[in-house]
Order: C-alpha cells, then sequence, then structure tokens
C-alpha cells in the first residue's frame, strides 16, 4: 500500500469530455482518483458542467 500512496498523481485527457462517451470516461476517471483535464470543440455549457 505504501508504493500506491507514494506514487505520482495520474493526469487524463479526454477529448470530446464534455459530452456523451467523453464526459463518461472523464466522470469515471476523476471518481476514481485521476486528475481530468477535458477538451471540447462544440458544447461549452456541457463542458463547463463537468468542472
Amino acid at each position: 500500500m505504501t508504493a500506491i500512496a507514494n506514487a505520482p498523481q495520474r493526469t487524463v485527457l479526454v477529448t470530446g469530455g464534455g459530452r456523451g462517451i467523453g464526459a463518461a470516461t472523464s466522470w469515471l476517471a476523476a471518481q476514481r482518483g485521476w486528475a481530468v483535464a477535458v477538451n471540447y470543440a462544440q458544447g461549452s455549457a456541457a463542458a463547463q458542467g463537468m468542472v
């Protein structure tokens, strides 16, 4: 367990992470403790809702 406690923060970049499958992936990664960066081309309101 010590190795996990000392592990660096995991980060994921989800393209299209504002809605649909990308949003679900972003949400799941965040729930599991990952730092999530969300990228989107359209739907800024949906992407802001992920923050």
